[in-house]
């Protein structure tokens, strides 16, 4: 049998797991809630909205100069997976904050405007009901004071 003593002795080190397991699945549960993810369509969506998005940028008079001396490909692979990600999904974003990556372009807000709408006409060619499409959206707008510096 074991004595009270020992029961005391036991109760931090029990306690202690019980916190690092409980924050664990905290962890694990926020980042399995890939519910927009899902309902952007997954990887495969957000490819062909990326893709559109940027057919459009390219020709877009606001915003087509900025993506001159631009990897392109580079460039779209690294948005889908910046959105991947911000959506809960298991993609995993390696390229620069929006702060340096926008840096010196003197972006306004017409441009950045630009840029969601791409976002948008993407979303609404492929599908993603306006619901989800204002979640993303939601989750981006902060990014405009490090996007937009005019």
């Amino acid at each position: 049998m074991i004595s009270e003593g020992t029961r005391r002795k036991r109760r931090p080190a029990f306690l202690l797991a019980v916190c690092m397991v409980t924050a664990a699945i905290g962890a694990w549960s926020a980042r399995a809630d890939d519910t927009l993810y899902r309902e952007l369509g997954e990887r495969v969506n957000l490819v062909r909205i990326v893709d559109y998005g940027t057919d459009l940028w390219l020709v877009d008079a606001r915003i087509k100069d900025t993506f001159d001396n631009l990897n392109i490909e580079r460039f779209k692979g690294r948005l889908v997976d910046q959105l991947c990600e911000l959506s809960g999904g298991p993609c995993h974003y390696t390229g620069r904050n929006m702060y340096e990556s926008h840096k010196g372009l003197h972006l306004d807000r017409a441009q950045f405007n630009a840029l969601v709408e791409g976002l948008q006409d993407g979303m609404d060619k492929y599908g993603v009901p306006f619901r989800v499409q204002n979640r993303l959206l939601a989750i981006l707008a902060p990014m405009e004071h490090d996007i937009v510096t005019r």
